[in-house]
């Protein structure tokens, strides 16, 4: 029996535990003390560390692994999203969004915003009308309205609201923005596309809709979500100073029960508001904590496919508004991109790229190039964000530049996600989307996010199983399988949410992988995930989640 200064405070035995270091996968048992983990092995190396106040729990044969990190999610916004929103999956058509707007206006307090969302925006189209606006005033009453597409890129928001923000028939599009007007008779539709979504936002902003306390409440939420799905640490894609100031007072209460990497933006973005760039950047060791990592940036370089706000080396298909050869643009230049990159690089801060279109991503990997050829090799980890159309010959650059793929969202199967793509550019340019077995065999550093709320469900093993079988988890779209020659085995895809996406965050050496040393962020499973059908992967429940060896989520 050891001795009580250097006994174990707890002992994690009797099961199957999954490592992810490959020099030794499997083990029966681990101990902690003080949050870290100072033994693996079997019983032999556990009684060598048990002593008179060690706790034991026992697993029961159960798979246990380490918790799993989160490359890309918003953390404030998946929190409203659960408890303040009206939500509506993106399959509904503009009748029944407003039903639904309808049933919310008949409980709101009068005059109060209705929020939510999210509509596809394969809808686009059917919204972008005047006969699609007055339908959505007749069922908000006099309530201001702002929904949020699928990619939380677009808005579709009444005319009260349209009032509110100071937006008329005769108010110009904003930069990198368009205000939806009907085809046919030029009126105002409530469609805002990019940056226009930012006009309402800001009215909705200024309004007081959110107040401090419920952010507070929703950011708490957030984490609790992510930690009853078996994460223990993420990226925040887009923090702006309320979410640093809140995540630092949870970590200083000790509440905080998940590492969190903070992506500061670059450039105000058009939907949120506050302090950005050097401003933002400067107050950040204000905000560093005990779990908190102010550590990048995040640069928005171009939108989505569906809504052809992507920037793609080849066309679009055709359409009346923006004819026969549009390929979405960027919103930076090389040259400008160069310098924020370099910028950045200066303070010690990686960054955090969207790149949603191959252009986009060509133009991101050019100017990491630029900057290397200048400053030489550095230990920053930059990512590209949401790497799913990539030329081939870029590939590779991905692991010659250092530069990470943030396999962001959890669309690596078919969704209504796809079927707006393959309308923006046809079928098949839309389903060479995810080649993730390329990027991996090239050498690239892969993680897997979320991008919670634009994905209304934040569960990684949604992911882990569409990333494996590259079908779609929930039975939509039965029998198909997109690009199946990019599957990974279950190995890749678990290293893929654990230790390459810690390394991409800068933490490889405290989580990811349960070592000696490392943090004791431990996940029980009700399953192992090895010795099952690998379409069965999805339906994991996680029971347990221990955030530095203490119960965080314990499921009933």
């Amino acid at each position: 029996m050891a001795r009580d200064a250097e006994a174990a405070d707890v002992i994690i035995g009797n099961g199957r535990i999954y490592t992810v270091d490959r020099a030794r996968p499997w083990v029966s048992a681990l101990a902690v003390k003080a949050g870290r983990i100072i033994a693996l092995g079997g019983d032999a190396e556990m009684k060598a560390v048990t002593g008179a106040g060690t706790r034991v729990v026992d697993l029961g044969g159960s798979m246990a692994m380490p918790g799993i990190v989160d490359v890309h999610t918003h953390i404030m916004m998946g929190g409203q999203a659960e408890l303040y929103e009206t939500r509506f999956p993106s399959t509904l058509g503009v009748a029944e969004i407003c039903a639904r707007v309808a049933q919310a206006a008949s409980n709101a307090v009068e005059g109060s915003w209705i929020v939510g969302g999210q509509w596809g925006v394969e809808q686009l189209a059917n919204l972008n009308t005047a006969a699609a606006l007055a339908a959505l005033d007749a069922a908000s009453g006099d309530h201001p309205v702002l929904l949020r597409d699928e990619t939380y890129h677009n808005r579709w928001v009444n005319s009260a609201a349209l009032r509110i923000a100071g937006v008329t028939r005769d108010t110009a599009d904003p930069d990198k923005g368009e205000i939806g007007r009907d085809p046919a008779s030029g009126a105002l539709t409530g469609v805002m596309i990019e940056a226009a979504s930012g006009i309402v936002e800001r009215a909705l902003a200024a309004s007081g809709h959110y107040t401090d306390a419920m952010d507070r409440a929703a950011l708490s939420q957030s984490i609790a979500v992510l930690n009853s799905f078996g994460v223990t640490a993420f990226l925040d894609a887009a923090s702006m100073q309320p979410i640093l100031a809140a995540l630092k007072q949870l970590d200083d209460r000790g509440e905080l029960t998940a590492w969190a990497v903070a992506a500061m933006p670059a450039i105000e973005p058009s939907f949120m508001f506050g302090l950005a760039g050097d401003e933002l950047f400067a107050l950040r060791e204000t905000y560093r904590g005990a779990h908190v990592r102010p550590d990048y940036a995040k640069i928005f370089l171009d939108g989505v496919p569906g809504a052809k706000t992507a920037a793609f080396h080849d066309a679009y298909t055709p359409d009346p508004i923006h004819g026969c050869c549009f390929r979405g643009a960027t919103m930076l230049t090389v040259p400008d991109l160069v310098r924020l990159v370099g910028k950045c690089e200066r303070q010690n801060i990686a960054v955090k790229i969207h790149c949603a279109g191959d252009a986009a991503v060509s133009q991101a990997l050019d100017a990491v190039d630029v900057v290397r050829s200048f400053n030489g090799p550095t230990a920053l980890v930059h990512h590209i964000a949401h790497a799913s159309y990539i030329r081939t010959s870029d590939i590779p650059r991905f692991a010659q530049l250092g530069v990470a793929a943030d396999l962001s969202p959890i669309i690596w199967y078919p969704t209504v996600f796809l079927e707006a793509h393959k309308m923006a550019m046809g079928e098949e340019r839309a389903t060479r989307f995810w080649p993730n077995r390329s990027l991996h065999e090239s050498g690239a550093l892969i993680g897997g996010g979320s991008d919670w709320p634009v994905i209304p469900n934040p569960d990684p093993w949604d992911g882990i199983e569409g990333m494996v079988t590259r079908q779609n988890p929930k039975g939509d779209f039965a029998g198909v399988a997109l690009w199946p020659e990019q599957a990974l085995d279950l190995a890749t895809v678990i290293e893929t949410y654990t230790i390459s996406a810690a390394r991409m965050l800068g933490l490889g050496r405290t989580i990811g992988s349960l070592e000696i040393g490392k943090s004791a962020d431990i996940i029980v499973l009700d399953r192992n995930v090895f010795e099952i059908p690998a379409t069965d992967i999805a339906e994991t429940r996680v029971i347990t989640t221990f955030f530095e060896g203490r119960v965080v989520y314990q499921r009933d």
